[in-house]
């Protein structure tokens, strides 16, 4: 049986066409592969397959349809096909549209441009013609006349000379035909360089679509144009240096300064490197440095400061004839309790003082009155309690005249003197109030008399200082009281400009819970009206509305006139000034401005500069005790004043520290800051809100309110007391001489003593003085009376005494019996 006995060889399938292919490999090996080459199937659809899909839709038979899907679907499905390929069409022909017409556009500013370039080639041709033109006239002229001398010294050359051309006249034809030549050769020149060296490089234009629109500015191209046709003349023009004004605060960056000389900065970089200064263009150099490189650069130095912001408030010299009558400003002025806020009361007909704490006034207030005669007057009165030095000092800086009062049954007192200085350091004149004149004790002649002392001469004594009589229980001189007043401002003459931007001075300032900061503000130039935008200390707003001393709502207040000020963003401090702005910038810098130097100054002010200077005050410190305390004041006057009275309790043992002061209710912030530091808070004038009250019963904070400056005052110095070290004070009770030393076995040696002066107690201490000097201070170890142990011994009885740990005692020594008791002590 052979192997192809009816069987098929293995391999290749049916449909392939077989093919050897000879494989060559190294050393002369050689292989036969065979490869097989597959035919490609043509599929031919059946004839009836046709007819039988005529009826189906032409993309939905059964055969090309997703299982599920139904001829409507189907259907739907080919219309929305059918849609979006309307629609990409429609997009397609708007986008070619669009290129046709951005194509057309760039056409156009193309076709613009080059007739515009046209036009000035033909501009220049036109004129280089022109050029040429006079020359070859002048050139014929010239030749004419070199013809006409050679014609005249040599006539029989001139026959053969005729025959000849002009030797000029073909030079108006190719004249122009070089300059073509020439200007196409240039237009070339510059078009091969452009491509060369933008070649490669993606512009902008390019970049953005819209490379065909870029073209350049007509004052580019004359620039172009000049300096090629300076250069092609070979004059070498230099760009004139252009001196500035270069404005120099106190530092400046590198960079800035570059730019506002208008020089490269890394001009300005090498200069400074120079100069020894390896800098960079972020790095902030000095005003001096900065200086020296603005001269060497050429230009001119403008100093100017930080402080220059508040150059816009500009001090303006008032007209004569700008210049209106005003009303006078009266302070009342004197000691506590003498009677000035009665004294207003009674001239204002008013109840005032019933509604001060304590019937003592603890703040500045300002009031308007108008006398029976018509006459208007502005009154401030000021507290007389020794804690309110500052707003005394504040009243008479802001006022005319000062109105002193002197109690008749007081006299002269502390605060009544520091008025009479106030008054002087201010310039402004006195009136001399002797009050309670009314009463049995009442001697204005003393109180008179008193004044001497101040250099104070009143009238009575033949001086010049106005002195009445007064009693505002009965109203006794009061009239006579507006009349000095009145004939005093007179003889002032006082006058403003009330036609022109508001200045003012803060009598008093607080926080209200309803109305936010406000502020008691005397106009003392200008009018301030409704609106205005204003700076005043470091703080800035807009008037919001004016209150006048009634509680009324007002549009203006002019000069002299005392009003409430709502608007501002904090509370500033009583005694800063006024100014209104034109702008709220401007008042937000100076603000800004003032806040900033006003920190600079606490910091250096606080700051110890050499390490001296901290172990000193490291060491001062180990030997005081502090009281922290926080207070909150209901203004701004109360707040300073307390402040400065807390300051000056203590000693050099044990001080007072405030730790925060302000204006306005006590809240959780309050609270937070006196439980990290373990301070009470103390209310002048306040109370906590509900908040801040749950915290401190949470945190166990002790809040003390307070309505009279007094029981503040003397509070915390008793608290202060306690801090301090109890005094330990020595009694000597006795004195005893040793008359003999005897040895006890057990006990050490034993002085047989003799009590010569006072009484020798076991428990007191003792010292043993050797030719009155101090070898030994200690306690007994034993006190005994012969074999008896006892308490004491009296004076002139005998004894023995052994000492604690102490054995050296020899006969002739002194024995000096004390005792020691503690005493508690207190700050005056």
């Amino acid at each position: 049986m052979s192997d192809s006995d009816g069987k098929k060889t293995l391999g290749l399938r049916g449909g392939s066409r077989p093919g050897n292919v000879k494989q060559s490999f190294s050393h002369g090996r050689t292989k036969n592969v065979v490869v097989e080459t597959k035919r490609k199937r043509v599929v031919v659809p059946k004839p009836g397959a046709a007819k039988g899909g005529s009826g189906a839709a032409p993309a939905g038979s059964g055969s090309r349809r997703p299982a599920g899907i139904s001829d409507a679907e189907m259907e739907r499905r080919l219309k929305a096909l059918q849609a979006a390929k309307a629609r990409e069409a429609e997009e397609a022909a708007q986008r070619e549209a669009e290129e046709k017409a951005r194509a057309e556009e760039r056409e156009r500013r193309r076709a613009e441009a080059e007739a515009k370039e046209r036009e000035q080639r033909e501009a220049e041709e036109r004129a280089k013609a022109k050029q040429e033109e006079e020359e070859r006239k002048k050139r014929e002229a010239e030749v004419a006349k070199e013809r006409a001398a050679a014609a005249a010294a040599a006539p029989a050359a001139e026959s053969p000379k005729a025959s000849r051309p002009a030797p000029n006249k073909p030079a108006p034809a190719a004249t122009p035909r070089k300059a073509d030549r020439e200007r196409e050769q240039r237009q070339n020149r510059g078009k091969g360089q452009d491509d060369g060296r933008r070649s490669g490089k993606l512009t902008l234009g390019q970049a953005t679509g819209g490379g065909g629109n870029r073209q350049r500015s007509m004052a580019s191209m004359k620039r172009k144009q000049e300096r090629a046709r300076q250069k092609a003349m070979g004059v070498q023009v230099e760009r004139e240096k252009i001196i500035r004004d270069v404005q120099l605060p106190e530092t400046i960056v590198v960079s800035e300064l570059a730019n506002r000389m208008a020089e490269r900065v890394g001009e300005v970089v090498k200069s400074l490197m120079n100069m020894g200064m390896m800098v960079t263009q972020n790095q902030t150099i000095d005003a001096d440095t900065a200086e020296l490189i603005i001269e060497e650069f050429g230009h001119k130095v403008v100093r100017v400061s930080d402080s220059d912001v508040e150059d816009v408030i500009k001090e303006v010299e008032d007209k004569d004839e700008d210049l209106q009558g005003r009303p006078p400003v009266i302070t009342i002025m004197g000691h506590v309790d003498h009677g000035k806020t009665s004294i207003l009361d009674a001239i204002r007909n008013a109840r005032v003082v019933a509604g001060e704490a304590g019937g003592i006034t603890q703040h500045i207030g300002a009031y308007q009155v108008q006398t029976e005669s018509g006459t208007t007057l502005s009154f401030l009165d000021t507290p007389g309690h020794a804690a309110f030095t500052s707003m005394r000092s504040r009243g008479a800086q802001v006022t005319d005249i000062v109105v002193l009062v002197v109690a008749a049954d007081d006299a002269v007192m502390p605060q009544t003197i520091e008025a009479i200085n106030h008054a002087k350091a201010a310039e402004v004149p006195m009136i001399v109030a002797i009050n309670k004149c009314d009463k049995p004790a009442a001697d204005p002649n003393k109180v008179r008399t008193d004044l001497l002392q101040h250099e104070v001469i009143v009238e009575q004594m033949s001086g010049e200082v106005q002195d009445v009589e007064v009693s505002a229980h009965t109203g006794q001189g009061l009239d006579e009281l507006l009349e000095a007043i009145a004939l005093q401002a007179e003889i002032l003459e006082l006058k403003a400009n009330p036609d022109r931007a508001a200045q003012g001075a803060v009598i008093e300032a607080q926080l209200d819970v309803g109305r936010g900061p406000v502020a008691t503000v005397l106009v003392q130039n200008g009018t301030l009206r409704q609106g205005d935008i204003f700076v005043v200390g470091e703080q800035y707003g807009k008037v919001r509305a004016l209150i006048n001393d009634k509680g009324e709502r007002v549009k203006e207040a002019g000069p002299s006139v005392p009003v409430e000020v709502l608007g501002l963003n904090g509370t500033p401090e009583a005694g800063d000034v006024l100014n209104v702005t034109e702008t709220e910038a401007q008042a937000r810098e100076i603000a800004a401005y003032r806040e900033q130097a006003a920190k600079d100054k606490r910091a250096a002010a606080g700051a110890a500069t050499t390490l001296e200077q901290l172990m000193q005050k490291a060491k001062e410190d180990e030997n005081v005790s502090e009281l922290p305390i926080l207070v909150k004041a209901d203004v701004q006057g109360s707040a300073e004043a307390i402040v400065q009275a807390m300051e000056k309790i203590g000693n050099e043992e044990v001080r007072v520290r405030v730790l925060h002061s302000g204006v306005g209710a006590i809240t959780e912030t309050d609270v937070g800051l006196a439980e990290a530091s373990g301070a009470p808070i103390m209310g002048f004038n306040v109370r906590a809100n509900a908040s801040a009250r749950n915290t401190a019963n949470q945190k166990g904070v002790e809040i003390r309110y307070y309505s009279v400056i007094y029981d503040l005052v003397d509070d915390v110095k008793a608290a202060a007391s306690g801090l301090l070290s109890a005094e330990i004070r020595e009694n000597f009770i006795g004195y005893a001489q040793i008359k003999e030393v005897f040895k006890v076995t057990g006990v050490g040696k034993v002085a047989g003593c003799l009590v010569t002066e006072g009484v020798a107690r076991r428990s007191a201490g003792v010292r043993l003085l050797r030719d009155n000097v101090v070898i030994h201070e200690g306690t007994l170890k034993t006190l005994k009376r012969f074999k008896d142990e006892v308490a004491e011994v009296q004076s002139g009885q005998e004894c023995g005494m052994a000492f604690e740990n102490y054995d050296d005692i020899r006969p002739n020594d002194v024995i000096e019996i004390f005792e020691r008791e503690e005493v508690t002590r207190t700050l005056d």
